[in-house]
């Protein structure tokens, strides 16, 4: 494919992302133009860019033998399609709103999308994931004067995610260290990782990983990707337009009600 690839990961308690990065970075063969790995600890995020290949990267080398143990994990590896292959155009992209850092990254294009920004949020690079990243923390900022609950921000990012998702392909992760927003414009898959956590083959790599050597019997965690990283589990495909809320390991938005409340 020539899309980039994404990767967020979300789990009930700090959880070692190296196993889902492995196979992961194969990909990066034909995504030769940067990648990056923001790790949520806390309130804080370890964010790790670099704009050559994750196959010869000492970045990625870095982190793969790194065991850096994270709540909210969002990845990508970037294959071009607007802006210059530049640091500042390497995802994920950082942000302050609120008194808490929130991290987007972007798989897709989007064609002629120039909204209005102010001084708050800018783009630093020249691509379209910053523009959008910037509109939406714009838009999230003017709809709610102090920290929403997540179902808030949830409600409000339904509303304005089709506005920017018309100008063409929107797949992105997005968090703030408390939740994974993940919407789907043409490819997401997502997986829950429970207490017994059997061996996970990687479809790109002859590896696997025993989870149960790592974890105790109340972890969960939910995986968010492109394309499915593994050959032998039950993936979910996300469906054309869906926005899934992800928490503690487990996707939670299923079976909010159908008709939004009255504010």
């Amino acid at each position: 494919t020539t899309m980039c690839q994404l990767l967020g990961m979300n789990c009930n308690t700090p959880t070692d992302i190296v196993f889902s990065f492995t196979g992961f970075a194969t990909r990066a063969e034909e995504h030769k133009d940067g990648f990056g790995v923001a790790f949520f600890e806390g309130r804080g995020v370890r964010c790790f860019v670099d704009h050559s290949s994750a196959r010869d990267s000492p970045v990625a080398a870095m982190i793969k033998a790194y065991p850096i143990k994270s709540e909210n994990v969002i990845a990508h590896i970037r294959k071009a399609t607007q802006g210059r292959v530049a640091l500042e155009n390497c995802h994920p992209f950082v942000r302050e709103l609120w008194g808490r850092y929130w991290v987007f990254a972007h798989n897709g294009d989007l064609k002629g999308f120039a909204p209005r920004l102010h001084g708050s949020f800018r783009s630093v690079g020249d691509t379209d994931s910053e523009r959008a990243f910037c509109w939406l923390m714009q838009e999230l900022a003017k709809a709610h004067a102090s920290v929403p609950t997540v179902e808030e921000l949830s409600a409000t990012l339904r509303e304005l995610v089709p506005g920017v998702a018309a100008f063409g392909t929107f797949n992105f992760m997005l968090s703030n260290g408390q939740a994974l927003w993940a919407h789907c414009s043409t490819q997401l898959h997502y997986l829950q990782r429970e207490h017994p956590f059997r061996a996970a083959r990687l479809a790109d790599e002859d590896l696997s990983v025993d989870f149960a050597d790592l974890t105790t019997p109340s972890d969960r965690v939910a995986v968010i990707v492109t394309e499915p990283l593994t050959r032998d589990e039950p993936w979910t495909a996300l469906a054309p337009g869906e926005l899934a809320v992800f928490r503690d390991g487990r996707r939670t938005d299923l079976h909010r009600p159908t008709t939004p409340p009255t504010p």
